[in-house]
């Protein structure tokens, strides 16, 4: 991590997981293990039954609510989605964009993801982007490349000013709910790809203002080392956001 520059960002992706009950619940608990946090954002992406509960249940915390998806357009006859603005109207302040599982389930791609990222922006959410490779990827020795292509499209047309209020999440398919972990030096490879990248298009001073995640079953026992890699500013958490004492130790860990 590198506080001089840019935001530690912990982020927890419940997916599809908790009733509105259950995130009341585990809300309370998480509360008071993490009032201390001062030195990094939490934020808490929910379910969208979930976002009014958690927004309420968090009104006078620190911890911030995302959404974990949201529809490429504006508005129109798209039954069952959520637009943007509906999530900006209701307080959500992120949202995740091109998840691994989005991808992989509902065929989402870079220019689909690029579309979200622009209505994102354009209505106020703070995209958490999400870039990674499959473990046949990582053994055809293509990562670098792929991510770097992933990086771009979902930049494309992205003005600097506005690259400020993206971050990146860093996270290799093959260790999303797996408990297989990228090592600490190649979560901050990656980190440092993903930055080189941003670099090449905006320069170094807006390379070096975005926050840029790790996720792929970071948790309470590797949260540390990955964090101390430089290009490595947080994490968004699946399984171990769902248990209070697990996400608080990462939080925890971040803010050492």
């Amino acid at each position: 991590m590198n506080r001089r520059y840019r935001k530690t960002i912990i982020a927890g992706n419940w997916k599809m997981n908790k009733t509105p009950s259950e995130a009341r619940q585990l809300i309370d608990e998480l509360k008071p293990l993490i009032s201390k946090a001062k030195w990094c954002e939490v934020v808490l992406c929910v379910p969208y039954v979930d976002i009014p509960v958690a927004l309420r249940a968090l009104k006078d915390s620190r911890i911030a609510v995302g959404a974990q998806n949201m529809h490429h357009e504006e508005s129109g006859a798209y039954t069952g989605d959520v637009s943007a603005s509906m999530l900006k109207d209701l307080g959500v302040k992120y949202v995740i964009i091109g998840h691994s599982e989005r991808r992989a389930y509902y065929h989402e791609t870079d220019t689909l993801v690029n579309q979200k990222v622009h209505l994102a922006l354009k209505t106020g959410l703070r995209p958490i982007v999400c870039v990674g490779e499959t473990l046949e990827q990582r053994d055809q020795g293509v990562t670098l490349d792929l991510i770097t292509v992933q990086v771009k499209a979902a930049l494309s047309g992205v003005s600097a000013e506005k690259l400020r209020q993206i971050v990146f999440a860093y996270e290799p398919i093959w260790a999303i709910g797996t408990g297989r972990t990228a090592t600490s030096e190649q979560a901050g490879e990656v980190g440092a790809s993903i930055r080189t990248t941003i670099r090449k298009m905006y320069g170094a001073r807006a390379a070096r203002s975005v926050t840029i995640q790790y996720g792929g079953s970071m948790n309470a026992a590797n949260a540390h080392d990955l964090l101390a890699q430089l290009d490595v500013d947080g994490g968004l958490i699946g399984g171990a956001s769902l248990k209070a004492a697990d996400f608080a130790a990462i939080v925890q860990a971040a803010n050492q």
